[in-house]
């Protein structure tokens, strides 16, 4: 054996010694994993969930259904659909896959100027950018199946009209679910409820796939009903539109009243425009006229002038009055045709600003501004409509002899077409304001504010008006009915009046025998052949009233009746 040379006893033992050092290595190591791991698992173990949790849980919100508004026979008029906003997440989504062009021509965008988009919220460093809010559900189904990293789609509701225009500029618009205009903003208190929120699980790439935990569950917002009837509205705003287009006049407004309960059947505006449509929107198509504008009403108003002349006890329908000019100051007040001596009803029925001018001047003004007041001129009507005016009745102290005469048939003094539609109502209901409704069930509570006769001499004088007075084209086929037009000179760019610009009035009742419906008709500025109310509002009254009373099945005057059968047993 050589020198040196290694037995096999050696090579045995180094074996053996290389043998212990690796396994002892591998335990060693194998001790700091178990430590490491019952560190991690256990010790740490609320560290590490929350950090897994901040990647893969989140609390989301849970978008509240708005409540529906519908009309009083419960048809929709607002109602909520459930809708997906479009989110990503800038910093780490890929704009250069095949899915990202699918996805722009999904949500009806140029993938350039989506790509755009995202780049200047790059440099904004936004944390995410909505792409698309309001995506019908369709849509967003299919956006799922592309399975694009880093997008997100959130549950939202979006507000559809069914109705469309007719009714657009009463019930306004809301934007994400919340009220802007109109009736969805009166009570978008109620009708918005409250959100809830929810924990989902997302995967790496931000996309949910499970949904964990209900923290609070959202609540509905409050169903509301309006007084509104459809179909009346449908028949307003349809004779509104025609007379609008055919006198070519700037715009109109029209207001149905319930007389029995105060509730208000329809109003009307036009032009308008489709709160379905979002381009069509402007400040001027979105305002409801008949709610916001005030206006001179000339002589629609001489009824409560009358009102008052009646309940001093002075007057009744034999008085006579003179109608010859009236002379204050410098001013003098005269008719087209001096009319001389006639008596109460003749005043109203020949509509004689002169008669009207003595007749306010005898009165006391203190008792006369009360009973204007107590009509609802100078005060709001509806419990909060946004952008409400409640016109303009100066304190008596202010007017003067001049603005007592010139008030007497409507000029210094200034309405809305609804406090106008209040005030004819109360006439209606027997000589009781009630204060008019956009809810059904009115509540509130009525006021006398003249007496019953003297609410049936009104009515009666009324009649006269449209049966051989100045509003003919009022008349209604088999009904007796009431009104009073009035044409008013719209005040000049200079100060004054000018003398070929005018609003066309008219405001009546029917039937007269047995008060249904209260209708109140605003033609601003008619540049057709004709502009007197008594031309121009009177026929739209004439149109809805009629196809009012016959679809609400509203039976006619018993008078009428009469003469119809003593008509055909004549032939």
């Amino acid at each position: 054996m050589r020198r040196g040379a290694e037995t096999k006893e050696d090579i045995s033992k180094r074996f053996i010694m290389r043998s212990f050092w690796v396994f002892g290595f591998f335990v060693f190591f194998s001790i700091i994993l178990i430590l490491r791991s019952t560190y991690l698992q256990v010790l740490n173990k609320d560290f590490l969930i929350h950090q897994g949790n901040l990647r893969q849980l989140k609390t989301v919100d849970i978008a509240a259904y708005r409540g529906t508004i519908t009309d009083r026979n419960n048809k929709t008029l607002a109602i909520s659909i459930p809708v997906d906003h479009i989110k990503i997440y800038p910093k780490k989504f890929d704009k250069n896959t095949k899915e990202f062009n699918e996805l722009a021509i999904l949500i009806e965008k140029d993938p350039n100027e989506l790509r755009k988009s995202i780049q200047n919220a790059l440099v904004e460093n936004k944390t995410f950018l909505y792409i698309k809010k309001n995506v019908e559900t369709s849509i967003s189904n299919k956006i799922k199946i592309l399975e694009i990293p880093n997008l997100e789609l959130e549950r939202n509701y979006k507000r559809s009209y069914p109705a469309g225009k007719i009714v657009s500029q009463l019930l306004g618009l809301t934007s994400d679910e919340k009220g802007l205009e109109g009736i969805e903003r009166q009570y978008d208190g109620s009708l918005k409820g409250v959100s809830g929120k929810k924990t989902v699980l997302r995967d790496r790439h931000k996309r949910q796939i499970e949904n964990i935990e209900i923290i609070k569950s959202p609540q509905a917002g409050m169903d509301l009903t309006l007084s509104i009837d459809l179909r009346l509205q449908h028949i307003a705003y349809k004779a509104l539109e025609s007379a609008v287009i055919e006198n070519q006049a700037i715009s109109g407004s029209a207001i149905l009243v319930d007389v029995l309960n105060s509730e208000i059947l329809a109003i009307a505006n036009h032009p308008t425009y489709d709160n379905n449509k979002r381009r069509s929107m402007s400040s001027a198509l979105m305002r409801n006229r008949a709610i916001i504008d005030m206006y001179e009403p000339g002589s629609s108003i001489k009824p409560f002038i009358i009102a008052r002349a009646i309940e001093t006890g002075d007057y009744d329908n034999s008085s006579i009055i003179d109608t010859s000019p009236v002379r204050i100051g410098s001013r003098n007040i005269s008719d087209a045709r001096d009319l001389g001596f006639v008596d109460l009803p003749t005043v109203l029925m020949r509509s004689s600003n002169a008669g009207m001018s003595r007749i306010a001047l005898s009165l006391e003004s203190d008792k006369l501004w009360g009973l204007m007041s107590d009509f609802g001129f100078g005060s709001y009507v509806t419990d909060g409509f946004p952008g409400e005016s409640r016109g303009q009745l100066h304190h008596h102290s202010e007017w003067g002899e001049i603005g007592k005469a010139t008030m007497s048939y409507g000029y210094g003094i200034s309405v809305t077409p609804i406090q106008l539609a209040q005030a004819y109502a109360a006439i209606a209901n027997k000589g009781v304001n009630k204060p008019l409704s956009l809810r059904k069930n009115n509540q509130n509570e009525g006021k006398r504010i003249i007496k019953e006769e003297t609410a049936s001499k009104i009515l009666k004088m009324l009649e006269k008006v449209v049966v051989d007075g100045t509003s003919k084209k009022a008349k209604v086929e088999g009904y007796r009915v009431g009104g009073k037009s009035g044409t008013v000179w719209k005040i000049s760019g200079t100060g004054g009046y000018s003398n070929d610009r005018y609003r066309a009035i008219f405001a009546g009742v029917a039937p007269i025998e047995n008060p249904r419906l209260v209708a109140v008709v605003l033609i601003d500025e008619p540049t057709g052949e004709f502009y007197y109310g008594g031309d121009v509002a009177a026929p739209v009254f004439s149109e809805i009233i009629s196809e009012s009373l016959q679809l609400l099945a509203i039976p006619p005057d018993e008078n009428v009746i009469e003469s119809v059968l003593l008509a055909e047993s004549s032939n």
